[in-house]
């Protein structure tokens, strides 16, 4: 009985790899950025401009984010897809990719530009585990929900970790580019996570709690509050997956 318990848990969840790379490309993919303005974006003017052919949000002290903030792309939502972008920052502040998210437009809120739901963590540093790319959870009540280097699942009891070395430190130092354009590829089909940075597979997650899972949603991009920041994205596509 328990070795058939174990027969069947290795085929319901998917194995991954050490360092497996992002598939290749596939045709189809939709550019949601013209590189020249905003069309089809949303977001605070005075925090968010294009800037040398790039999406460019800043925040100073004379000029500060209003609580955290975002450009919501206006023209679709996530649902199962595959999502490709570059970004660069600096290590100030921190900033995100929401996805699947909602836009919060009731309640107490401190700008017209808030947004709740699965967030690819963005961050200019190399120690883990506060580095870009793990899963947050903003506005709710998950906080990490997956870390990078991780495969893990949530269930209705809190996360369970299947295996933690995805990409280990000294992996990671190498991996990511400080200072510099780092490519981002997110694909979620059902319930079913992969991040990819610099080709590379950094997390895996499952969300087996159906209350709090996320299945389609909006898409943003985060400036955070406090600490002024910039942080700068390009190459935007995105494909459904049916």
């Amino acid at each position: 009985m328990i070795r058939n318990l174990v027969l069947l848990t290795a085929l319901l969840i998917p194995v991954c790899v050490w360092g497996a790379d992002a598939p290749p490309e596939a045709t189809g993919m939709k550019s949601l950025f013209n590189g020249k303005d905003l069309t089809g974006w949303d977001g605070d003017p005075r925090l968010w401009s294009v800037k040398d052919g790039v999406i460019h949000g800043e925040t100073t002290a004379e000029n500060p984010a209003k609580g955290n903030t975002f450009i919501i792309w206006k023209d679709g939502t996530t649902k199962n897809f595959e999502l490709r972008l570059s970004f660069r920052c600096n290590a100030t502040n921190n900033s995100g990719i929401q996805y699947r998210s909602k836009h919060i437009t009731d309640g107490k809120t401190g700008n017209q530009w808030v947004v709740r739901g699965y967030q690819h963590e963005i961050r200019n540093e190399t120690q883990l585990p506060n580095v870009g790319g793990f899963i947050y959870d903003e506005g709710g009540k998950r906080g990490r929900i997956c870390l990078v280097g991780e495969q893990a699942t949530w269930e209705k009891d809190g996360k369970k970790l299947i295996k933690s070395d995805l990409v280990d430190q000294a992996a990671f130092k190498k991996l990511f580019k400080l200072d510099d354009w780092n490519n981002v590829v997110i694909i979620a089909k059902g319930n079913h996570i992969q991040h990819y940075l610099n080709n590379t597979l950094v997390l895996d997650f499952t969300d087996n709690y159906p209350e709090l899972a996320l299945t389609e949603g909006i898409l943003a991009l985060q400036l955070h509050a406090g600490n002024p920041m910039w942080a700068e994205f390009k190459n935007i596509r995105i494909r459904e997956i049916k």
